[in-house]
């Protein structure tokens, strides 16, 4: 992709806001696999508002000696030995990730990720394990700050469950695709983009940005 026409360096503190939803089989991070992890890019058009530039995602196997929820597996509908599920490993799934990450980072002038999620404590206690166990060295993301949009929604729509939020901000949703960790990232995504550029507006671009 090319440089963009307005860099994010300023906006977030030169952070780069990567939205981030990861599907497992169970709730410790240390004992139970990942099993779906996908992130969403945004980045400025040439307008000044934040839209989804770029989306990834992948099936994980589940690490060894691993422990798998019944109860996880069966709210998430994900069999982790199926045979179509095409997963890979977690560190090729991590280094799958982090390369256009990584890139986006550079053309946008930023120096780290900040991870974008809905209650992002879960999806950063899994994602920062991972990390540790696939022993790899740099994560573009900072170890733990993050942006959590069940706080934004209640803020700017009254709600905080990610299906009411994209409700009331009129998005559309669909209860058959939810919990995929694409799915739930795209319209994390869409829903961090709407606040972020609502905000803009009400704040009459004062943030002392060079935007249009």
């Amino acid at each position: 992709m090319d440089t963009p026409a307005i860099p994010l360096d300023k906006r977030f503190r030169a952070y780069l806001p990567v939205i981030v939803d990861i599907e497992t089989a169970g709730f410790n991070a240390k004992k139970n696999a990942l099993l779906e992890i996908a992130a969403v890019i945004v980045e400025f058009n040439s307008s000044g508002d934040l839209e989804i530039t770029e989306r990834y995602s992948t099936h994980v196997i589940p690490f060894k000696n691993s422990e798998l929820d019944e109860a996880a597996l069966k709210f998430n509908g994900i069999d982790p030995h199926h045979p179509f599920r095409m997963a890979i490993d977690e560190k090729e799934a991590l280094e799958l990730l982090f390369k256009p990450i990584r890139h986006a980072i550079k053309r946008n002038n930023c120096t780290r990720a900040i991870l974008v999620g809905h209650n992002p404590a879960f999806d950063m206690a899994f994602l920062n394990a991972a990390i540790h166990r696939t022993q790899i060295k740099r994560s573009p993301f900072h170890p733990f700050s993050s942006f959590d949009t069940a706080t934004l929604g209640g803020l700017a729509y009254q709600q905080t469950v990610l299906a009411k939020i994209a409700q009331a901000a009129g998005l559309e949703w669909d209860n058959e695709k939810a919990h995929s960790a694409l799915y739930d990232a795209e319209k994390t995504a869409e829903l961090f983009c709407m606040i972020v550029n609502r905000w803009r507006l009400l704040t009459d671009n004062k943030l002392g940005l060079s935007l249009p």
